[in-house]
């Protein structure tokens, strides 16, 4: 079933306030969720409303809270988002570290206790679009384990994503390095679940360490662990997120004892640069244009579009969905709608009500 963009943001919108009692702050969620969708990036889009709600429910997330300024050090920032909807909190703190940078030519924070970011790649853009190049570390403290190291036949930390924005130049749109360092998203595991697909090639281990496509494996309790991407390189990459966005910020590492039903903590540092710190902006644009010219003029692999550069599918993906509406299989669509009933959603308001 393909969804109106818009449709499915009043959805979302209605769910989260509903369960959250401010419809300001849900607006605000569910259009950086459906921004995920349009992008491609289906596993954190509106399939993680089920999650906030439950949250939500539990007391585990605060649908109200604000980020607390913790120490402020000028072009350092340690922050505590206090479980609050992490693309609330996550765009409060990218608004101070911005402000911060546009002053020092340079800004560092280190954001914890936040729940679920959303799409790292939205925090990266935030920073390009103000101007600032913006390399971005985060992990995952409360949830269960899902990625097995390196090396390792069971999960030992989660999918600790990294990202790394470059604003846009004369000639061309804003690199955006949006990335897990598992070889997929836990929420592209859910994805093929719901949807009666098998995993890619590589990305799955069953609970004895043998390779498997079969998504099961990483739910209910079975066992299974998703693979960092490139073997070591995305081990070694992952451990960055536990060392350099939990361990510095005093949020946490991922640790057993720290596992809590129905939450989902982040913790992010994030570092913003002005290209222009040395006055060399100029130079650095035309560089890098020159740059993306060579390598994309590399001629087509067989059975390819091409040479992409990150940033390219999801914009391509944007507007192929912004016109023909986003994608969403009937499990998610199921989840959608019990989470609904759970917020306490009325019938008529649901994405599949009656009156369609």
């Amino acid at each position: 079933m393909a969804v109106d963009a818009g449709r499915l943001t009043d959805f979302a919108t209605a769910i989260l306030a509903y369960a959250g009692k401010d419809a300001g702050r849900a607006a605000k969620v569910a259009a950086r969720l459906v921004g995920a969708n349009l992008a491609g990036h289906d596993s954190h889009g509106v399939g993680m409303i089920p999650a906030y709600v439950d949250g939500i429910l539990a007391g585990q997330l605060d649908a109200a809270a604000d980020i607390e300024l913790v120490q402020d050090k000028g072009p350092f920032l340690l922050l505590d988002g206090n479980r609050g909807f992490g693309h609330i909190v996550a765009e409060q703190a990218m608004t101070l570290a911005i402000d911060r940078a546009q002053t020092h030519h340079f800004a560092m924070l280190s954001l914890r206790n936040s729940f679920h970011l959303g799409r790292l790649g939205d925090w990266g853009i935030m920073a390009a679009e103000a101007g600032f190049i913006c390399i971005l570390y985060a992990n995952v403290q409360s949830a269960r384990p899902l990625v097995a190291p390196f090396g390792g036949s069971d999960a030992r930390f989660v999918t600790n994503p990294y990202c790394t924005a470059i604003p846009a130049t004369e000639k061309h749109p804003m690199f955006v390095l949006d990335m897990a360092t598992s070889t997929i998203a836990m929420g592209k595991a859910r994805v093929a679940q719901l949807s009666g697909k098998p995993a890619p090639e590589g990305a799955l281990i069953d609970a004895q360490g043998n390779a498997t496509r079969d998504p099961s494996v990483v739910f209910d309790g079975a066992g299974g662990a998703l693979t960092a991407f490139g073997q070591h390189k995305g081990f070694g990459l992952a451990l960055l997120g536990d060392i350099l966005g939990g361990s510095f910020s005093g949020g946490g590492a991922y640790a057993p004892e720290r596992e809590v039903p129905d939450r989902i903590v982040n913790n992010m540092m994030a570092i913003l640069i002005d290209p222009n710190v040395f006055g060399l902006a100029q130079s650095f644009g035309v560089d890098v244009d020159s740059y993306t010219d060579w390598v994309k003029a590399s001629p087509a692999a067989p059975g390819t579009a091409g040479v992409q550069f990150p940033g390219d599918p999801e914009r391509r993906c944007t507007a192929e969905r912004s016109a023909k509406g986003i994608p969403l299989d009937a499990g998610t669509l199921e989840q959608l709608s019990e989470a609904a009933r759970k917020a306490g959603v009325p019938a008529s308001e649901h994405l599949c009500s009656t009156s369609d």
